[in-house]
């Protein structure tokens, strides 16, 4: 936290607080502050050139993203990220990959498709500069749209929040591949592009199930590793 970043002397109302909220959520996802770490807020104070009103407010907004917790001592930590009830949230959120995009099949529109097709022409981007935090952002917005041509917001809302929960176990599963998945997990979102403008469900339903269980079979490799190293005595 040490780090000095170079910002604006002015700005105008409430950009300081989405300066403050951008790089502390940034921080968080990228695990340069890793689950369960302290918030100091004379720490980011001095780093952020702020003053600690902006980022008492950054903080509440990430409160509200499940981003940071805070504690009954009124200290504040990043959250952790519940790896024991992860197997809820890959049902969760694999169920609300194929809803939403069978949905969308059904129910989009031409506009639809052009906002989709845009979101992942920066996905796309994001995929080829090795960008983590682009494509995680690219990504969330690719799925939300998706979600929206669907026209059901509680499948809206829901899965959003679930993507945005899994904002940090999907930088976990790009690290895995030194930030650059194979083709065979990115390709993905064309083809429920194809299948979305088609209006074929069921490749839709088809599509959108292997594309989660891509992320999640990699997730759950990683944490079945066992890294425990030979020790003689």
């Amino acid at each position: 936290m040490s780090r000095k970043t170079a910002v604006p002397t002015e700005r105008k109302r409430g950009e300081g607080v989405k300066f403050v909220y951008e790089a502390l959520r940034d921080d968080i996802i990228n695990l340069t502050l890793p689950p369960g770490s302290p918030i100091d807020e004379v720490q980011i104070a001095e780093r952020l050139s702020m003053s600690r009103t902006p980022i008492r407010e950054a903080l509440v907004r990430l409160a509200g993203d499940g981003l940071v917790t805070t504690l009954p001592n009124r200290s504040t930590i990043v959250s952790n990220i519940d790896f024991l009830n992860i197997h809820a949230f890959f049902d969760a959120i694999t169920l609300m990959y194929r809803v939403t995009t069978r949905l969308a099949a059904e129910n989009r529109t031409e506009a639809d498709l052009v906002t989709i097709r845009a979101h992942q022409e920066d996905f796309a981007e994001a995929l080829r500069n090795r960008d983590a935090l682009g494509m995680i952002a690219t990504n969330r917005e690719f799925h939300a749209a998706i979600a929206e041509a669907g026209r059901n917001p509680y499948y809206t809302g829901l899965f959003c929040r679930l993507l945005d929960e899994g904002r940090r176990i999907l930088r976990l599963y790009y690290s895995s591949y030194d930030d650059a998945p194979p083709d065979r997990d990115t390709s993905g979102h064309d083809g429920m592009i194809e299948a979305i403008e088609a209006r074929d469900v069921a490749e839709a339903d088809r599509l959108a199930t292997r594309h989660a269980d891509l992320i999640v079979s990699q997730i759950q490799t990683l944490l079945s590793q066992d890294k425990r190293q030979t020790i003689a005595l």
